[in-house]
This record gives C-alpha cells, sequence and structure tokens, in this order.
C-alpha cells in the first residue's frame, strides 16, 4: 500500500485590481466621512440645552425614535412618531 501526497496551490486573488471592489470601498469610504463629517457640524452649531430627537434603528432593524430633554434630564423612545410628539407636548405644557 503507498501513500501519495499531493499539494495544491492556493490561487491567488488580488482584490486591489478588482474595479468594483474598489469602487465599492470607495463608496463605503466617502460615504462614512460624510457621516462623521455630518454628524460633527451638528453637534458644533446645536445649542445644548435643545430638546435632542433622533431617529434610530435597534439591531434586529426595526425603527423608533429617541428623544432627551438636557434641561430637565428627562428621555423617552418610542416606535412611534405620534406617541413622541405627545411627549414633547406634556413636556413643553408645563
Amino acid at each position: 500500500m503507498s501513500n501519495h501526497k499531493k499539494c495544491l496551490e492556493a490561487k491567488r486573488i488580488d482584490i486591489t485590481s478588482n474595479s468594483s471592489f474598489q469602487e465599492k470601498f470607495n463608496f463605503n469610504f466617502w460615504k462614512s466621512l460624510h457621516n462623521i463629517w455630518e454628524k460633527f457640524i451638528k453637534q458644533l452649531l446645536a445649542d445644548p440645552n435643545e430638546l435632542q430627537v433622533t431617529q434610530k434603528v435597534d439591531r434586529y432593524g426595526n425603527i423608533y425614535w429617541q428623544a432627551y430633554d438636557p434641561v430637565t434630564g428627562k428621555s423617552f423612545a418610542s416606535g412611534s412618531e405620534v406617541e413622541l410628539s405627545m411627549w414633547i407636548e406634556q413636556l413643553y405644557r408645563y
């Protein structure tokens, strides 16, 4: 009985020569950079005492709203814009 061994050579793929990879990378890079810049500008220009309302997405893909009032320290989160609006109205009514 004889044992035969055969070595397989791995095929090298140069992902940097793939133009679609480069296009996707460039697009994602510039999109991420734009998002960072946009957040920076918003925080720079925002009044620190102003009501902060953001739309977020949880890990399951559900969209919800989150509000924070730095003056009172109160916060609220809901999946409904109507509920969020009612909370804001109650917050400033009293």
